[in-house]
């Protein structure tokens, strides 16, 4: 069913039928969707080309339906292999424009994260502008996009480089303040904890003990949560 709907808007979307295609979904958004079945709809409206699908997610986003997110952010997904910067400044543009966490969250799993494994330096060098961004949720971005890369390379030791690299790209956002970054950037150190704790430790003693570097305390707190409970107490009490 999910598919078939998708099938439908994408087919609108093609037509030109813009709020033809809004209308359809919008009972949908309205109801208890479970997210797995609005994947399902915004893989199939991925389909369409990036040009006919931006006016149907303007639209959608101005609805501001938390399902929304979902459905775009599963959509610019399947354009990540052939137009991975477009796709990632239609992402923040996006979270901007939603201005709430669970958005920010929804696109950092479904976008900026999967382009990470898709293709590691081009999005690298994308999201790091992210780190330095005025908006705190594209900055809180950047934190969920490296814990879902941790999360699906599962501390694999072909990837222990990208990894090191990953966790020094955070660096310059370990000392943020604003607390709504702060809880997605900690999750991507989390993350990285639990998948690649040895390189987590070593970062984050050089970070707090030789560079004494001053993270907020919620910051410090998710980074440790997986690590070894003697190499916690090390880092904590410095």
């Amino acid at each position: 069913m999910a598919r078939q709907l998708g099938s439908q808007i994408s087919a609108l979307i093609k037509d030109g039928q813009v709020e033809g295609a809004v209308k359809l979904i919008t009972p949908t958004l309205l109801s208890s969707t479970s997210f797995s079945k609005l994947d399902r709809i915004g893989e199939q409206i991925g389909s369409t080309s990036l040009d006919e699908s931006e006016p149907f997610f303007n639209n959608l986003a101005a609805k501001k339906y938390m399902g929304s997110w979902v459905i775009i952010g599963s959509a610019l997904r399947c354009y990540l292999p052939i137009e991975l910067e477009r796709a990632l400044a239609d992402c923040r543009e996006f979270i901007i424009q939603a201005d709430v966490w669970y958005a920010t969250d929804t696109f950092g799993e479904r976008v900026a994260g999967p382009a990470l494994l898709v293709d590691f330096y081009p999005a690298l060098k994308v999201l790091s502008a992210w780190r330095e961004d005025p908006n705190r949720w594209v900055r809180r971005c950047v934190g969920v996009a490296v814990h879902l890369w941790a999360k699906r390379t599962r501390g694999n030791a072909e990837m222990a480089d990208r990894a090191r690299e990953l966790i020094n790209f955070i660096g310059p956002v370990f000392e943020e303040k604003n607390q709504d970054a702060v809880k997605g950037i900690g999750w991507g150190l989390k993350t990285m904890g639990r998948y690649y704790p040895e390189l987590a430790v070593a970062w984050l003693d050089e970070q707090v003990n030789a560079l004494h570097r001053q993270p907020r305390p919620l910051m410090l707190r998710k980074a440790l949560t997986y690590l070894p409970p003697e190499q916690n107490l090390a880092i904590a009490g410095s």
